[in-house]
């Protein structure tokens, strides 16, 4: 068995990672997987909405400022979609939180963290949402 398992697992939390950066989605996706996440990756937010829309996520990390259809609007119709409404999603972004928020209906999101984000910070706050959602 290799060090980073991309086998699918029931058992292992699935994560979602929406970036148009290859270097963070590599990154993001290395760590996670060996630390026992099921990942996969999207490079905008539309192919961001379309996976989630047709697969199972337990969390959504999302860019906000990304080509096709940005963070801002792959949240909102995440948010309006009944199958997808209720997967937590945590904002990676550069933008701050006061200039990130322009739109209230869209800062829909779970959690907020600022890049540059070191992959322990990001596991820490995934695995956060998702004790207080098993509680």
């Amino acid at each position: 068995m290799s060090s980073v398992d991309l086998r699918r697992d029931a058992a292992r939390p699935r994560v979602l990672i929406i970036d148009d950066a290859e270097d963070n989605r590599d990154i993001y996706r290395f760590f996670l997987a060996h630390d026992g996440f099921d990942v996969e990756v999207a490079a905008d937010g539309e192919a961001g909405v379309a996976l989630a829309e047709c697969r199972p996520f337990d969390v959504i990390v999302m860019d906000l400022t990304m080509p096709k259809m940005d963070g801002w609007e792959a949240t909102r119709r995440l948010k309006a979609d009944a199958l997808t409404q209720a997967i937590p999603i945590i904002i990676l972004t550069g933008y701050p939180a006061s200039a990130a928020k322009r739109d209230e209906q869209a800062a829909a999101w779970d959690a907020y963290l600022m890049k540059p984000c070191l992959p322990e910070s990001l596991e820490a706050e995934i695995r956060r949402i998702l004790s207080v959602r098993s509680a």
